[in-house]
């Protein structure tokens, strides 16, 4: 039995930002995944203060994502990085180490989630639970997961893009690809780099894509102004894009998505599939407000795609349900400690 004092969070570990969830609260925090270190091995930033500091510290400081494509990439970093967020969601004066469910990306393996969870109990967790993204993004879209019926999520994040057809509260058949927001971004880089000589730092790029990015050519095109330096003169220069440009440019990452959520389809059964026809795809993460992103897919694989209300949000709502009914949630739970 849990003592009624233990605290519960749910946390979205994204590739580019966490966010924790405590039900009854909803969503306390949602900071970017990011980690100032100097070079001896000192924490000195985390979350937004830190992504305040990448492209502009001195030699002495790295400002870097301890999770790459929604997997650990530094342990000790992440452990420290999952600590602070603990304490800032519960509070100095919480005395009790918090019961903790934490999304990990469909393609994760086992030795992948044993890591998410030993650095969470590290971290001050009293029990860590995995459970995977596109389970918690169902539920925190408001779909009927123990259904006899076919439902298919798109979860696309920063790091990775997640697609499961669910049915009977699992995952009957699912692809995890890494390619999403953070390859968008660099593809912008690349481009901008090639077609004006302008070098442009990873928020510029992000900026670009939120503000004027779409995943269709569109008549009534955004102009953006960026800044950057001229590869060619080492000179700080400004330019403008357009959002038909940025479409060009990230066409390539677009079809590997696309090719993500086709080849799912090819691996789920015909009643399923049918399932899916009438109800549609369910879109959530941060990528996936991309515009005009659900009616490429739509184009694309002849099956109408909508965007979950609160995009962004599903996978922490989604940890904060199941942990509110961890009980009948068992059996999508994977791994514990």
């Amino acid at each position: 039995m849990l003592s009624r004092f233990t605290p519960k969070l749910g946390i979205d570990l994204g590739t580019t930002s966490v966010l924790v969830f405590i039900p009854g609260q909803g969503v306390v925090l949602n900071e970017p995944s990011v980690v100032a270190v100097s070079n001896d091995n000192q924490v000195l930033a985390v979350g937004t203060a830190a992504k305040e500091m990448i492209g502009r510290t001195p030699d002495t400081i790295h400002a870097y994502r301890p999770l790459r494509d929604g997997v650990i990439a530094d342990y000790r970093v992440t452990e420290i990085m999952l600590n602070h967020f603990i304490r800032e969601a519960l509070g100095r004066w919480n005395f009790f180490r918090p019961e903790v469910l934490i999304s990990v990306p469909a393609g994760v393996t086992s030795t992948e989630k044993r890591a998410v969870v030993e650095a969470a109990i590290k971290a001050g967790a009293k029990n860590a639970y995995v459970v995977k993204e596109p389970i918690l993004s169902a539920i925190g879209a408001g779909v009927p997961i123990y259904e006899p019926q076919g439902h298919m999520i798109v979860d696309c994040g920063g790091g990775t893009i997640d697609v499961a057809v669910i049915s009977l509260g699992g995952i009957v058949a699912s692809n995890s690809v890494k390619c999403a927001g953070n390859r968008i971004d660099a593809a912008i880089i690349d481009h901008v780099k090639k077609t004006r000589n302008l070098s442009i730092g990873e928020k510029t790029a992000e900026d670009i894509k939120i503000k004027i990015g779409s995943a269709l050519p569109v008549q009534e095109e955004l102009t953006i102004e960026i800044k950057g330096i001229d590869t060619l003169t080492g000179l700080p220069r400004i330019t403008e894009i357009k959002t038909n440009e940025v479409v060009q440019a990230i066409g390539k990452e677009l079809r590997e998505m696309i090719k993500a959520i086709k080849d799912v389809f090819q691996n789920t059964p015909p009643e399923l599939a049918s399932d899916i026809m009438d109800s549609g795809i369910i879109m959530t993460g941060g990528t996936s407000q991309l515009r005009n992103f659900p009616e490429l897919i739509r184009r694309r694989t002849g099956v109408s795609a909508t965007l979950a209300d609160q995009a962004l949000f599903c996978v922490a709502k989604g940890t904060g349900i199941a942990l509110e009914h961890l009980d009948s949630y068992k059996q999508t739970i994977l791994a514990k400690r």
